[in-house]
């Protein structure tokens, strides 16, 4: 059954590929220690669940080390940018064409694996459907962009080694906060953060409460850079206590919307450096905060969305 194994393998995979052509790279003058750094991280998700805890953790720190040193940037092969350009004119909006199909096959494989009967639940772990879906349309997409414009078939891990050197450490960061938030929540970290919230709010209000875990799923996410460390801790403190037990919610409702809500304090947090950050980065911008400058209009906005939706939609009709 192709599942969560498999995906990380395929990620492992691409990595290691990462670290033997920065090891062979001889423009980066850190060579060594790129190929280190994603050497670590593409063990990580081979062999991540034999390493165990003091494993896993140790190999944090020495990546943690690596980059603390500094990293270079890869430099074989570069195409100068006329040359892009002049390839961009040629191909013209056929360039959109891999972007737009991935999500598209995401969703014909997710809808077709929970549709496809007891034969593609074989095949196909379902609670995995969309993992597995996003790692093949990135498979077919790979093979069709190389197919398409005619580019060397290693082009893929060339272009993605040049785009991993350039976010760099920032790489770490989503899996490194989701990690957090579940060392938050084995700490029990969210029966603190709900006993004191609810001695400095009010809960006797179904708004009140909505309120509260809705900017708080928001603010925990912009102090941790990840709605996936924010959403243990809050979810434990104030969703399930209050939201569920007391008003009657809806856990699946609730921790949908609670989750959008965190991801409106992703779109304000520098923390978040590879949402935030990176793309500042990537385009040479003057301002390293104007990624944040021009979504934080649109975090607010969609956050007060977000409350009123879970106050009208995650409860009985009648409180």
């Amino acid at each position: 059954m192709i599942g969560l194994s498999q995906v990380y393998a395929l990620a492992g995979l691409v990595f290691a590929g990462f670290a033997v052509m920065s090891l062979r790279d001889a423009a980066n003058p850190r060579r060594r220690r790129n190929a280190l750094f994603w050497g670590l991280f593409a063990l990580s998700f081979l062999a991540g669940d034999h390493l165990g805890d003091l494993g896993n953790g140790l190999l944090v720190l020495v990546m943690a080390l690596t980059a603390a040193l500094g990293l270079g940037r890869s430099g074989a092969d570069a195409v100068d940018a006329e040359t892009r350009a002049a390839s961009a004119r040629a191909h013209g909006l056929r360039l959109f064409l891999p972007a737009l199909l991935i999500p598209v096959i995401v969703l014909a494989g997710s809808l077709g694996v929970r549709h496809g009967g007891a034969a593609v639940a074989v095949l196909v772990d379902p609670k995995q459907a969309t993992l597995v879906s996003l790692s093949l349309a990135t498979l077919v997409v790979a093979v069709l962009s190389v197919r398409l414009f005619r580019q060397p078939i290693l082009s893929p891990l060339t272009e993605g080694l040049r785009l991993a050197d350039t976010v760099g450490w920032m790489a770490l960061l989503p899996q490194m906060l989701a990690a957090l938030g579940a060392v938050f929540a084995l700490a029990g970290v969210g029966a603190v953060v709900g006993e004191t919230i609810t001695r400095v709010f009010p809960m006797d209000a179904r708004l009140a409460a909505v309120a509260v875990y809705c900017l708080g799923m928001a603010g925990f996410t912009v102090l941790m850079g990840n709605a996936f460390a924010a959403f243990p801790v809050m979810t434990a403190g104030v969703a399930l206590p209050i939201l569920v037990k007391v008003y009657g919610g809806d856990p699946a409702a609730i921790c949908a919307i609670g989750m959008l809500s965190g991801f409106c304090g992703t779109l304000l947090t520098p923390l978040a450096a590879n949402f935030n950050l990176a793309p500042a980065a990537l385009l040479d911008l003057d301002d390293r905060y104007a990624v944040i400058r021009a979504q934080a209009p649109t975090a607010f906005i969609l956050l007060l969305v977000n409350t009123v939706l879970m106050h009208v939609l995650a409860f009985p009709a009648h409180p």
